[in-house]
């Protein structure tokens, strides 16, 4: 199973959105790198789900329940999207300044990369980072 961190703007698409609806499609991603991120996912794979712009924090967990398919909102037909679900909130959100204070979490493209959308979180950061939000290891 890989790990992943989504983006999304609160004020555009929530963690209580997705909550509430359960599950959903993530769309609208047009850069390339996060769409060839989107198309690397696997049922079973999890993510950070991340409140951007204001908030900056990672709010809960999502999981991958339908693979690559074509986005309808993509004129072109270049971009897809994936199927997601709510797994959990984290007891205790992690933000961004936490992340980038942590020198064993200054590689992630959350970091490196701050406009990338969709991207892979490697095991031990995915590790570290559920156990700030009070997580079980």
């Amino acid at each position: 199973m890989a790990h992943w961190l989504v983006k999304s703007e609160p004020g555009h698409w929530s963690w209580n959105d997705q909550v509430t609806n359960g599950t959903t499609f993530w769309d609208g991603v047009r850069n390339y790198q996060a769409a060839n991120n989107l198309k690397a996912m696997a049922i079973g794979d999890q993510a950070f789900f991340y409140h951007s712009v204001n908030e900056k924090r990672i709010v809960g967990i999502v999981e991958v329940v339908r693979t690559y398919y074509p986005d309808p909102s993509d004129p072109s037909g270049r971009f897809g999207m994936v199927d997601l679900k709510a797994v959990t909130a984290l007891p205790v959100p992690v933000s961004l300044d936490q992340i980038k204070t942590d020198p064993r979490l200054n590689h992630l493209a959350l970091v490196r990369q701050s406009r990338l959308s969709v991207m892979p979180i490697d095991d031990a950061a995915w590790s570290l980072i559920a156990a700030l939000g009070g997580l079980p290891a």
